[in-house]
């Protein structure tokens, strides 16, 4: 799957989520989050990380989750217990392009097998704004959480994540 494959599929889920979104086109040096938010002025507090996440076992389990970049998403109990695996941990960087045709730094949530839970921790929907992967390193979203009301196998889940000290 190509940049222009994933980035018409991001573009038709985003119309027909129909919720007003900015596509933003960035330098894909700076597409991991922290780098991102200083070179551009966004504020991390605003910025969310979709993370894949697998099962250790056979036949391999799959999820994404989306957590703020100020938080640590919980793969050891939280995800475990919602993917109802013994052992998680997080998605490889290949596999995460082979599930989603996207690499990490530019994954997103509009793109996504259809078919794949999506978990959303609870604190993103107090926002009233946020900044996604655009599903490309050379673009990010600005949107409003209300997003994941409308979005297919998303579940909002308290505790999904944690404080980076807890």
């Amino acid at each position: 799957m190509t940049d222009a494959d994933i980035d018409a599929r991001v573009r038709a889920s985003l119309e027909a989520l129909g919720v007003p979104y900015e596509v933003m086109q960035i330098d894909p040096d700076f597409a991991d989050t922290a780098q991102f938010c200083e070179k551009y002025g966004i504020p991390l507090a605003n910025s969310a990380n979709t993370i894949v996440v697998a099962s250790k076992k056979e036949p391999k389990l799959y999820c994404a989750c989306v957590v703020l970049a100020t938080t640590r998403l919980d793969v050891n109990h939280t995800v475990r217990r919602l993917m109802g695996a013994a052992r998680v941990s997080f998605a490889t960087a290949e596999e995460t392009q082979a599930l989603t045709g996207m690499m990490i730094g530019g994954v997103t949530i509009f793109a996504l097998p259809p078919d794949l839970p999506l978990y959303v921790d609870d604190r993103i929907m107090a926002l009233p704004w946020l900044i996604l992967g655009g599903g490309s390193r050379s673009t990010k979203i600005r949107i409003s959480p209300e997003v994941f009301r409308r979005m297919p196998s998303t579940t909002v889940v308290a505790g999904l994540a944690t404080e980076p000290d807890a």
